[in-house]
């Protein structure tokens, strides 16, 4: 790449590698910046899912349909430039959601039943058809849902592909890093970046820093309310093809995702990897960005998921993982250029559905960005959405 940047995209998580994959799918000239390792931190702590199951109808239930739609467009497209890279092993598997206690039945169906209404393919099912799908599943699961459209990748693969995509059409990545903050021309747009290794001159930055994305906001002097939220996942010895089939959780899991307060949720996620591992989850635990290992977490987690699938309490656990999710208040990501400095844009706050919305964040956020069309309504996400809403 000859000359300086259009845009310079801080973060090579999954969320920035889509942005800038499709910044210069667009055209742009861009670099990538990371401190770290590019996928290295709360990326390669995801469990690479792609789904609509966990989401209510709403701004957020759009961008995960939009995302679902062009993930396999994406990564045929970059494989197509950059045939080397890793393979994303992208799985449409679907997803399966079991009420294990009768009071949980009706919240369940009345779930899947709006759902269906805003166009998910949601399929109200009993427990005996349930265990056809899953033979593991507990003998207590009653009511389920299926759902066809859910998916799953290898999230560091994914963004490693992502990036050699960029990379193949004249961008950059520049690991180890640091953004410093912003230089701004006279009329107090971006000019350029400021990092630990020299000034990038550039038009637009983008923010799409992940839990570290209010750390960044303050440095670039334009503040979003994005808060580190802790999760762990343990991960078993391979087990049998089809031990478990698809992701499969506890009809529970929606509330945990929901929920805003700090306190510890734990709620049960079970999913099978290409390798033959389990991946089992999931907590929710607002501590700032202390990755200590605590004990009683992955405890509830394991004692959770054996009752959902009860083989599992005789299985080894190879290793727990631990990663820091973007969280914002109101649970929808921030998308869209800040109006307090022009060039400044931001695509965060995902959470735990980065892996998922990734692709529509890039498509929606390039859109804006070169005044294309997009096919998600832009204006929930909003960056001082909180802000305007308090002087109405």
């Amino acid at each position: 790449m000859t000359g300086h940047p259009d845009a310079v995209v801080v973060g090579a998580g999954i969320v920035g590698a889509a942005c800038a994959e499709a910044l210069g799918r667009a055209g742009l000239r861009v670099t990538v910046v990371e401190r770290g390792a590019p996928a290295g931190a709360t990326t390669a702590s995801g469990e690479g899912n792609v789904l609509v199951s966990d989401k209510e109808p709403g701004p957020e239930l759009e961008l995960a349909r939009s995302s679902l739609r062009r993930w396999p467009d994406v990564l045929r497209g970059a494989a197509a430039v950059a045939p080397d890279a890793p393979d994303p092993e992208w799985d449409p598997k679907g997803g399966l959601v079991a009420a294990l206690d009768g009071g949980a039945e009706e919240p369940l169906t009345a779930f899947a039943a709006a759902q269906r209404a805003a166009g998910v393919d949601a399929r109200a099912i009993g427990g005996d058809e349930a265990r056809d799908l899953e033979p593991g599943l507990s003998p207590e699961a009653g009511a389920a849902v299926l759902y066809p459209q859910d998916a799953q990748l290898q999230p560091v693969a994914a963004a490693t592909a992502l990036l050699a995509a960029v990379r193949a059409r004249g961008g950059r990545v520049r690991h180890g890093t640091a953004a410093l903050g912003l230089v701004r021309g006279a009329s107090g747009a971006v000019a350029g970046l400021r990092t630990d290794r020299g000034t990038i001159p550039c038009g637009a930055v983008v923010n799409a820093c992940g839990p570290w994305s209010g750390d960044f906001s303050r440095l670039a002097g334009a503040p979003v309310d994005v808060r580190p939220r802790r999760g762990m996942v343990l991960v078993t010895a391979p087990l049998p093809p089809g031990t478990v089939r698809r992701k499969v959780y506890d009809a529970d899991y929606v509330g945990a995702v929901g929920a805003g307060e700090a306190d510890l949720r734990t709620s049960t996620v079970v999913e099978s990897t290409h390798a033959g591992t389990v991946l089992i989850g999931s907590s929710r635990q607002r501590v700032g960005f202390d990755d200590t290992v605590r004990v009683e977490v992955l405890r509830a987690i394991a004692r959770k998921a054996a009752a959902l699938f009860p083989a599992l309490a005789r299985v080894p656990v190879m290793r727990a993982y631990g990663g820091f999710r973007p969280y914002t208040p109101d649970h929808l990501p921030v998308i869209g250029e800040d109006p307090r400095v022009p060039g400044l844009w931001h695509a965060t706050g995902h959470e735990g559905a980065g892996v998922g919305l990734a692709a529509g964040t890039g498509h929606l956020l390039a859109a804006l960005v070169t005044g294309a069309p997009a096919d998600t309504d832009p204006h929930p996400f909003r960056v001082l959405r909180g802000e305007e809403d308090g002087r109405e």
